[in-house]
């Protein structure tokens, strides 16, 4: 599937709803697996891509070393000053937007290029590989996570059947193209091959996505994500209808009370 333009678009207020709602239901458990083998590479000059709102940054920083350079970057400038706003003062680190397909850094700058879901976004992934392959040193790592496939991400999947029943002719399917949609092991392991990398290790790994109500997850989706672009364009005033349909669903699924339900997706570690 492919990515459309408005598939990057993180504004207005996003970027806040998205580390209110998204960042615990779905980002936090993955973040501290990926901060705990980053920092078990004892890295001294780091680049982060596609930081979003720092669920990463907030959780690396204080692992790395006092001698450490940390450069955060994300293409979409509201999302990296909403990390900036989030985290505490430290010398370390840098904050700078950046495209992932374009990196304005010199060849061989860092020995470690970690990014949490922020592939999926890429709209030229080869490209953006070949780039973080270019500014790490020989034998350096790039680690990142991308999501499985839609109907391995439980509340993902019920919120976009939802959305696909209120809006039968023309169904809002951000989640299920972009977040979702690059999840074929193959595929990844032959453009990271194809880039230049060596040594590529991918990891499917599930975890818990938890919430203490079933409309957690539904405005996580529907308003922390580019979803709610899709919902409005397809019907002005229908956001909050649509976030309590979702909310329903959800309900009606998993309970009224606190939900969980299963999350999963694949981290990979390739050496330069």
């Amino acid at each position: 599937m492919a990515t459309l333009e408005t598939d990057k678009v993180f504004a207005g207020s996003i970027p806040e709803n998205y580390d209110r709602y998204m960042v615990p239901l779905i980002f936090e458990p993955f973040a501290a697996d990926l901060v705990a083998r980053a920092a078990s590479l004892s890295p001294a000059a780091v680049l982060e891509t596609a930081a979003g709102t720092g669920v990463v940054t907030r959780a690396l920083a204080p692992k790395l070393s006092p001698g450490a350079s940390y450069t955060v970057t994300d293409l979409n400038q509201p999302m990296l000053d909403y990390a900036a706003s989030r985290q505490p003062p430290d010398g370390r680190i840098t904050w700078r937007r950046a495209d992932a397909l374009a990196l304005p850094f010199e060849d061989a700058a860092f020995d470690l290029v970690c990014c949490q879901f922020g592939a999926m976004f890429f709209p030229d992934r080869p490209s953006a590989y070949r780039e973080a392959r270019r500014v790490l040193r020989p034998g350096g790592h790039f680690l990142f996570s991308v999501w499985d496939c839609i109907e391995e991400n439980v509340f993902a999947d019920d919120v976009t059947n939802a959305l696909a029943r209120i809006f039968p002719d023309d169904p809002p399917r951000f989640l299920a193209r972009t977040p979702h949609g690059y999840h074929d092991k193959a595929v990844i392991r032959h453009e990271l091959e194809d880039a230049g990398f060596s040594g590529v290790m991918i990891e499917t790994r599930a975890e818990q996505s938890r919430a203490s109500s079933p409309r957690l997850p539904a405005v996580a989706y529907c308003q922390g994500t580019v979803l709610r672009t899709e919902i409005e364009a397809r019907e002005a005033g229908k956001l909050q209808a649509a976030t309590d349909y979702a909310a329903s669903a959800i309900a009606d699924r998993h309970g009224s009370g606190a939900v969980a339900a299963k999350i999963q997706a694949h981290v990979i570690m390739a050496t330069a």
